[in-house]
Order: structure tokens, then sequence, then C-alpha cells
């Protein structure tokens, strides 16, 4: 069975900066793998398109450029927010609230995304709404542990907004990336493929 629309796709991974012999971001393996239902819009469309067509035990090498992946950084995604919006009872809590922090938050939407903490000042806190790995050439090799048909249950967890695993969901060394975080805007994708 090959890489097809609806199916449940396992793989294992090593995702690298600055080529294949870059800086190691995350790293699934087979008792840790990415698990994911191909096609159902979850994860990078050339994530996917690299991967599309290929069997259980299959290799696969390829690089996505920072255009295929999370985009360059936008500088109008790091804003000033009032410092009192992160206070409960005109406290911060500082443990939380740090510079380096990845914080979560929610937009007037209520649409969840996570802020990196740049700088702290008396009246305000800069954040990074940037992915983690915006601007950034990903490169990905692996293989492909399983190809099944997904079941209709696992289809309708995630269209109805299920949480996949991988990179910001809980699976693999989990740098740049926080658990729970899951896609590019924090709305509950899986793995670092995830849109």
């Amino acid at each position: 069975m090959e890489i097809s629309r609806n199916k449940m796709v396992t793989l294992s991974y090593v995702l690298r900066l600055n080529g294949f012999e870059g800086e190691v971001v995350e790293e699934t393996t087979e008792d840790k793998p990415l698990e994911f239902i191909f096609g159902t819009g979850r994860m990078l469309q050339m994530f996917e398109d690299k991967l599309e067509g290929l069997k259980v035990g299959e290799e696969f090498k390829f690089e996505l450029k920072a255009d295929e992946a999370y985009g360059q950084i936008n500088e109008e995604a790091k804003v000033s927010i009032p410092r009192n919006i992160f206070e409960v009872d005109g406290k911060m809590d500082e443990d939380l609230i740090k510079v380096g922090n990845m914080v979560p938050m929610q937009d007037a939407q209520g649409n969840r995304l996570n802020g990196i903490v740049l700088e702290i000042t008396d009246e305000t806190v800069k954040m990074d709404f940037n992915h983690p790995l915006a601007g950034d050439d990903l490169f990905f090799s692996g293989s492909i542990n399983e190809v099944r048909e997904a079941t209709d249950e696992e289809i309708m967890a995630v269209v109805g907004g299920g949480c996949g695993s991988g990179c910001g969901c809980g699976s693999g060394e989990q740098t740049g990336c926080e658990s729970g975080a899951c896609g590019s805007d924090g709305s509950g994708s899986g793995g670092c493929g995830c849109s």
C-alpha cells in the first residue's frame, strides 16, 4: 500500500536545519513515530507532496525551503503587549513570563497561538508570534514505518479538530516547538510538517 489520501501514515524522521548534517531540531523513532492521516490538510502541503506514493520500508530525504514550510520571518508578528495583560492580582508569573519562554496565548477571535517572550519592560512584554521555524529551510530524512487505511473514527477525529503527534504535539525531541502547540498557528495539527 502506498501513501495517498486518507491513509494513516506512520514514519520516523530526523529534522535538521542547515543541511542534512546540520543541527537536529526533532527526531522521531519507531517506538515514538509521527502518525498522521495523509491529505487532511493538517500537514504542510509540500511535506505531503514529497511523501506521496511512498510505501512501507521506503526511505526519504528532502529539503523544504522556508517558503514551502513556515514562511519567512514576519516583523509584524513581533508585538508589544501591555504588561498588565499578564498580571493576576497585580503580579506577573515570572517563571512563565521570562525572556526566551514560549507562552500559549489567544487572539481576539479565540484562536490559540504561541509567542516567544523577547523583552520585558515596566510597561510591556514584547513577543514574537512567528512560528519557531519561520525563515528556516528544513531538511527531513527518514523512513516509512506503516501505511494503512484510516478508520472513519480516525478521519472524524482529525476533521473534528483532533491533534496528531509530532513536533508541537508530544513526540520526539521538542526544541523550538512546544507540546500542545500544534501547527504553525497553534491551532491543533501535528508534526513539524504540520500546517
